[in-house]
């Protein structure tokens, strides 16, 4: 296999108010504050990176944690925040190591095992007292949920949607665009990770979004620390697929059909691995169909929350 063959299987993963104490949130909003508004946290993960993240909702009500996906923040979530499907769930969202606010670790290898951003999800679970959450892994993030299931094991989780999700890095489930920015996007060279970072965003949808948000979106891309793609393109653990398949909850894929980095068959070997799975495909979607299909989103993500968290 030569190079860019295998820059191809490994190299890309998608997908986007108080200070803490090690794994523990602070502040009176956190601790008392049962409205709907944003509060702000930051937990310490294991390796000692600090990640930044939100929460809106009462402390006793179900809880949803969104994993966004690469190049991405916390952001990526504003419109579930939004959602009045969604507002009687307790909503939980951070930024990835290397990602928004969080620490951006220099050295390629905080991003090549697959154990940190393990342990990233639980130090956030632990930290926004979570009690048996459903999952929400876009992209990257999907990956991040089954490095969380293949480590810590998936009983303290009630559910999981995995939204054009990658969940095995293969050639065959990924596109060659998506191979291609695999290295584009971590080059050395700034001028072309800076045209990589807008073409990959401009990627990640169907229906694209204009403005401000378009603005702000980019700004958020061109953040994201070079080391996450250089360390990814070195993982070893490349299948996931095995994790999902016994994992004992239940598992929403849902996918845009006109995805351009993330085939559908990624989805659809999940949903023939994992008997207690549904796939959901959204017509008018790319890689982000929680953005272009919001309304549906919401509906979908909050009756499968229910049923899982009855379950």
């Amino acid at each position: 296999m030569g190079a860019q063959d295998a820059i191809g299987r490994r190299g890309l993963v998608l997908g986007v108010a108080g200070t803490a104490a090690a794994n523990a949130l602070t502040g009176p909003a956190m601790a008392a504050e049962p409205a709907a508004a944003s509060a702000s946290f930051t937990v310490r993960s294991a390796d000692g990176t600090l990640l930044t993240g939100d929460a809106q909702g009462d402390l006793e009500a179900p809880g949803i944690l969104f994993i966004h996906g690469l190049r991405q923040s916390r952001l990526s979530w504003d419109k579930q925040f939004a959602d009045p499907a969604l507002a009687g769930f307790r909503l939980v969202r951070f930024d990835l190591r290397g990602h928004g606010d969080s620490d951006k670790p220099a050295a390629p290898d905080a991003y090549a095992d697959a154990d940190r951003w393990a342990d990233d999800l639980a130090a956030v679970i632990a930290g926004a007292r979570l009690r048996r959450p459903v999952l929400v892994g876009w992209s990257l993030g999907g990956y991040v949920a089954g490095a969380y299931l293949r480590k810590h094991g998936g009983a303290g989780i009630a559910g999981i949607n995995l939204v054009d999700a990658v969940t095995r890095l293969s050639p065959d489930l990924l596109t060659p665009l998506a191979g291609s920015f695999a290295r584009s996007t971590g080059s050395h060279d700034l001028g072309e990770r800076a045209a990589a970072t807008a073409d990959f965003l401009a990627a990640c949808f169907h229906q694209p979004p204009t403005g401000i948000e378009w603005q702000r979106m980019l700004v958020i891309n061109g953040m994201t620390a070079r080391a996450v793609n250089e360390g990814f393109t070195r993982t070893e653990t490349t299948d996931l697929e095995p994790v999902f398949r016994d994992y004992a909850g239940p598992i929403l894929l849902t996918h845009g059909a006109h995805d351009r980095l993330v085939r559908l068959a990624m989805s659809e070997r999940i949903r023939a691995l994992h008997p207690g799975s549904r796939l959901s495909v959204y017509a008018e979607s790319g890689h982000s169909p929680f953005y272009e299909e919001p309304s549906r989103f919401g509906r979908e993500l909050a009756g499968f929350a229910a049923a899982a968290m009855r379950g």
